[in-house]
């Protein structure tokens, strides 16, 4: 099969829905390292990892084993039956997740993990109202769509009560027109008129991303946490952090992005590259919290073994190569890359992110602000032809998007700079 008829029976058996990047969309064969291939055999340096899911690199060795060797003794069982992979992972996130967090619920994906959550919210404090942000995305079940902080995620109207969006903390275009820090965080204080207002009073959860992910990596100042969730705890909410994209070092320095604002969560969810690639999401909360959820529950593929010994594996990985550490050392080089572009392209209106995490807003022009999506896909475009793979995302979808895997090479790591910058020459927009 060639791409013209992988791309024409993509068209005839999968649903139209399905999204896909480029004009002439990749068809992807295999994968090693940092280097992805396509069905012509071009290679592409991968600066996405799989919208951050290969949070390590493509098809690395020790998990592989792992995987292979569980494959050989136990497939599935469900969480009808105890198995020792998942009782592994577990202890692992109660020994790395900030604060009290201990026991955790085991599914397939973020969207699950954060239906898990706010379903324990609820159940613990017996309220229904959920506080979320603007510009936010949580995963595409009913629930989460009407969760989301993006129109064109919604595809029905909202029909689920009690869910309120407030304010996110997007400096860049403040929705009260004002600028940090003389702002006195205003997005987070205006979490109590919202509240008072728009709620009962009494609320079930605050629930947001460190970084808004989806949102164009959006990064809060560090405060606006330790105001939010003061805030949300005071009416009675516990607080979500929603780590499905920012965890497991992406930030740097810290194993979660949430520990940057010095706030504990009560339940925090996990997604992505928990496990580089293999499918498993995770809710972990405080002891008293989880153990309100008393009521029987399963998930037949959630905590299965294949994908435990993925996530086991991947997270020894990660603790001895000290990723976060690693994180911070390799995004400061990217950073440096980012900004340089920002003094050459007139185009790039706020560079922003954090570890191996970065965006860059992308503008007709910076005094006007106006939202330039046209540029992002060009870019895109360019760093296809020049052999790079990048990601997009922001409300207005102009937003660029990098976050390798965290196990690139210093060398691949720069060559990839490279590539970012001629993509914005070959774009001709300065």
């Amino acid at each position: 099969m060639n791409a013209s008829e992988a791309h024409s029976q993509q068209k005839e058996f999968l649903f139209p829905c399905i999204a896909n990047y480029y004009e002439s969309p990749l068809v992807l064969v295999k994968a090693k390292g940092t280097t992805a291939v396509d069905i012509e055999g071009k290679e592409y340096l991968d600066f996405f990892g799989g919208i951050l899911t290969v949070s390590l690199e493509h098809c690395n060795e020790e998990i592989n084993a792992s995987v292979t060797s569980q494959l050989k003794t136990l497939g599935h069982v469900s969480t009808l039956y105890q198995n020792l992979p998942q009782i592994e992972v577990a202890k692992k996130l109660a020994q790395i997740a900030p604060g009290g967090l201990k026991k955790s619920f085991f599914t397939n994906s973020g969207t699950e993990a954060n239906e898990t959550a706010i379903i324990l919210a609820k159940v613990f404090t017996k309220r229904h109202e959920i506080i979320v942000l603007r510009h936010s995305y949580s995963g595409r079940s009913h629930l989460s769509l009407n969760t989301a902080g993006h129109a064109s995620w919604r595809i029905l109207e909202s029909s689920i009560p009690g869910i309120k969006h407030a304010h996110a903390p997007y400096c860049y275009r403040c929705p009260f027109g004002m600028k940090y820090p003389s702002c006195d965080l205003k997005c987070a204080t205006d979490l109590e008129e919202l509240i008072q207002t728009e709620t009962s009073g009494q609320i079930a959860a605050f629930m947001a991303e460190p970084i808004l992910g989806v949102g164009g990596f959006i990064v809060p100042p560090d405060e606006y946490f330790q105001v939010a969730v003061g805030i949300a705890r005071n009416y009675g909410g516990v607080f979500v952090c929603d780590e499905v994209q920012t965890g497991f070092g992406r930030t740097g320095e810290k194993w979660f992005g949430i520990e940057h604002s010095g706030v504990e969560p009560d339940i925090m969810t996990m997604a992505k590259g928990i496990a580089n690639g293999f499918p498993v999401g995770a809710t972990i909360a405080k002891p008293a919290i989880a153990d309100a959820f008393n009521k029987a529950s399963i998930s037949t593929f959630g905590g299965n073994p294949i994908s435990m010994a993925a996530a086991a594996a991947t997270l020894r990985v990660m603790e001895n190569k000290n990723i976060p550490a690693l994180a911070k050392e390799k995004g400061d080089i990217l950073k440096e890359t980012l900004l340089a572009l920002m003094e050459r392209f007139k185009i790039i209106g706020e560079v922003r992110g954090r570890g191996m995490m970065w965006g860059i807003e992308l503008v007709s022009d910076r005094e006007s602000k106006k939202p330039a999506p046209e540029f992002a896909s060009m870019i895109l475009e360019n760093a296809k032809s020049c052999g790079l793979l990048l990601g997009k995302g922001g409300l207005y979808g102009n937003v660029v998007r990098m976050a390798p895997p965290m196990l690139i090479e210093t060398q691949d790591l720069k060559h990839g700079c490279e590539l970012l910058t001629r993509a914005f020459e070959k774009t001709q927009l300065s």
